[in-house]
């Protein structure tokens, strides 16, 4: 499993030699929270992006990213739904 997640976290960063991309003492706390499960519709009226074209768009896909840290610090979190 670490070796399929190295290429998009500890593997960059040790190209450039920074301390993103691990978790240890001392090192960047950026971190996302990701729900696999996580089943919603794209609307594309509705994502972040300030481009709205997408191939998803009209598509139900599962899994999302809740809440993202960045230097220990919430930037993103996705606000509760409300049945």
């Amino acid at each position: 499993m670490m070796a399929a997640l190295r290429p998009v976290t500890s593997g960059p960063a040790d190209l450039l030699g920074l301390p993103q991309g691990r978790l240890a003492k001392g090192a960047p706390a950026d971190l996302v929270l990701f729900d696999p499960t996580y089943a919603w519709h794209c609307d594309r009226d509705f994502l972040h992006s300030r481009s709205k074209n997408s191939p998803f768009d009209g598509r139900n896909l599962e899994g999302r990213v809740l809440r993202t840290w960045v230097d220990g610090v919430t930037v993103f979190e996705r606000a509760k739904e409300t049945a």
